[in-house]
């Protein structure tokens, strides 16, 4: 008899292609306003920056395009998409309005595991506010929302709440720079109501720290007009 331990199936080993790696890269800079509104972008000079072939620049270009981060229009340069306040509120109204369900079926079905493991990213996200380290923090802020969808037994419902909260996303990061200690903060007091089975509570803090967006916007908008359309 073989010695050889038999392996349980196994899902194969997932290395990143070239093009996610571009996209990350582009996504990255898009997303921190490192290229803000309005920036024109050439696939032959990123292809040249990044030491790669235009084909996996092409193939980011498409994704973040949509996204809603770049407009492509032929026979004129690829620009930066204005952030566009239209698309952000009705993200946001989407959002809300399924995440107020979430919130509902977490009060109720949360079990010790899950709270255990929301319990590990607040820990995480204390450590990342007191560092600074935004890109972090606004990975765990996605990972805290995706587990309360677990939680609550709909996890397929984050993929829905992944794509609309892309318009969203560039602001939200930019606030993070002085944000992240209070949408912590909001983490907590969700984390707090729903550890007490208080559902409507929960609702409540809900609210309140997705409904910020509206006067992080005013005041972004105030310093910087030029990358906001009103147009949806």
């Amino acid at each position: 008899m073989s010695e050889t331990a038999l392996l349980s199936p196994l899902e194969p080993v997932v290395r990143a292609s070239i093009a996610d790696q571009v996209f990350d890269v582009l996504h990255q800079q898009v997303l921190s306003l490192a290229l803000p509104p309005g920036t024109k972008m050439s696939e032959a000079e990123i292809a040249k920056q990044l030491n790669v072939s235009r084909q996996p620049v092409r193939d980011a270009f498409y994704r973040l395009s949509k996204l809603g981060f770049l407009l492509i229009q032929p026979q004129k340069a690829t620009q930066v998409s204005p952030i566009h306040i239209q698309d952000i509120l009705r993200a946001r109204f989407v959002r809300t309005s399924i995440e107020v369900e979430v919130m509902r079926r977490a009060a109720q079905g949360l079990t010790a595991q899950a709270l255990a493991q929301l319990d590990a990213n607040l820990a995480e996200q204390k450590q990342t506010v007191a560092s600074g380290d935004r890109a972090r923090f606004h990975r765990l802020d996605d990972a805290f929302h995706h587990l309360l969808c677990q939680g609550a037994g709909v996890g397929f419902v984050w993929e829905t709440i992944h794509e609309n909260k892309a318009h969203t996303d560039r602001v939200r990061y930019l606030s993070l720079s002085e944000g992240s200690a209070r949408a912590m903060e909001g983490h907590i007091r969700i984390l707090a109501a729903l550890r007490a089975r208080d559902a409507e509570a929960a609702v409540a803090e809900l609210r309140t720290h997705l409904g910020q967006i509206e006067g992080i916007i005013a005041d972004l908008r105030a310093a910087n007009a030029a990358w906001f359309s009103d147009e949806g």
